[in-house]
């Protein structure tokens, strides 16, 4: 009995899941509530509520199967060894993070914006996906330096201007010529940043 409660709870979870990236991907995260996911899902709210604390979790556990296929998009245009050209390892992690952001930007910008409800602490295990990420870099950046706390440092840098520049032309929040694409972007920011390390 115990199993079957257990694998019906996995379906109903799976199932949200599922139904809440379909409505991301339509509406972006505003159409979101406990209710249209219910009834996307084929479920009550009321058995939401037995799988998920609240609707901030279900948001959380949205976001972690994006950092997982995040992630593997990375690793899908990642090179071989990314020690032999640092530099070049970067700009194919830029050039892969921004087609990812603009491909799948409704859960991307999910991502950046939810975490859940304020005042809540990143999960151990959505941090765990996000250090997998930032390790890409890190692999790329110790062909520079043996200094492991600059190399985590840097990363931590890295992403997060990657991830502005993302933010900025995504969101359109700069008026730039339409050659100024955010590839371009990064690819001036990393060479720069790249000569300061060295």
């Amino acid at each position: 009995m115990a199993h079957n409660e257990g694998r019906k709870r996995d379906e109903i979870r799976l199932m949200a899941l599922d139904a809440a990236e379909a409505i991301v991907a339509t509406e972006g995260h505003a159409g979101l509530s406990a209710r249209r996911i219910a009834s996307a899902a084929g479920c009550t709210p009321g058995m939401l509520y037995l799988v998920f604390r609240n609707l901030g979790d279900l948001i959380l556990q949205i976001n972690g199967r994006t950092l997982d296929e995040l992630y593997r998009h990375l690793r899908a245009n990642y090179p071989e060894n990314p020690q032999d050209d640092p530099e070049r390892t970067l700009k194919a992690l830029a050039s892969a993070y921004a087609a990812y952001a603009k491909a799948e930007a409704p859960r991307w910008n999910m991502l950046s914006e939810l975490t859940g409800k304020k005042g809540d602490i990143v999960p151990e295990r959505c941090q765990r996906k996000l250090a997998r990420i930032f390790g890409l870099a890190e692999a790329a950046l110790r062909a520079l330096t043996g200094d492991e706390r600059k190399i985590t440092r840097a990363s931590h840098v890295f992403w997060a201007s990657i991830h502005g520049i993302c933010t900025l032309r995504i969101r359109q929040h700069l008026s730039l010529p339409n050659e100024e694409c955010p590839e371009e972007m990064a690819a001036m920011f990393i060479e720069n940043f790249l000569r300061g390390l060295r």
